[in-house]
């Protein structure tokens, strides 16, 4: 396996660096989460993009949170159907097991995956169309809600009600799970949809009610 290669010396340096300080003041309870085990409250699902940092939104420590992260913060529907299903797995293993009281999906202002479809369904990005994109077949679960948005003309606009969509198909998915509509009805997990802004720092949670986002 000669494709393997070391660390780069940065992130070598980074890592001693926290070993150092951050580790070294709370060794404790590092220890204690090995031993004790994880006990997240929440889970979150959010976007791969690098830009988005969950922790930091929300101030979180180690243990706190349970995270998965994807292009564009999707969920599949329900499909239990023998093939690799990686976020899936992860919801199963979070509502059924580890028994979180929050589920939270989370998107994101420009977001190149939600991009990705809006080009797909505008006929724009062919190489995204082909049976062997992952990114593509990935997106195909948004697409079916391009009709929502696809009478707003400004690009921009278009692309952040696009964003928000995803969080709310994604919202809608998680409800085909028979174990979470199950703890949802029983009162044991509630569902949450956030947006945030990136470069303004704004956070919003959808309203069922009124059917849209609401400024925190």
């Amino acid at each position: 396996m000669d494709y393997a290669k070391p660390l780069p010396n940065y992130l070598v340096t980074r890592y001693h660096g926290w070993k150092a300080t951050s580790y070294t003041e709370n060794q404790g309870w590092y220890r204690r989460l090995a031993k004790e085990g994880q006990r997240p409250r929440a889970m979150v699902i959010s976007c791969c993009d690098s830009r988005v940092h969950v922790t930091s939104i929300f101030g979180a420590d180690q243990g706190e949170f349970f995270i998965h992260r994807n292009i564009a913060n999707l969920v599949p529907p329900y499909a239990p159907d023998g093939d690799h299903h990686g976020t899936s797995a992860t919801v199963e293993y979070a509502v059924t097991v580890l028994k979180v009281a929050h589920l939270i999906v989370l998107g994101h202002s420009q977001c190149g995956g939600v991009q990705g479809c809006i080009d797909m369904c505008k006929g724009h990005a062919p190489e995204l169309e082909e049976k062997t994109s992952f990114v593509g077949r990935w997106m195909d679960i948004l697409k079916p809600r391009f009709s929502e948005v696809e009478d707003i003309v400004d690009a921009t606009e278009q692309a952040r009600q696009f964003e928000r969509q995803a969080v709310v198909a994604s919202l809608e998915n998680l409800m085909t799970f028979p174990f979470i509509e199950s703890a949802v009805k029983s009162g044991e997990l509630s569902l949450h949809g956030l947006w945030t802004d990136i470069g303004e720092g704004g956070l919003e949670c959808f309203d069922p009610k009124g059917k849209k986002f609401l400024p925190v």
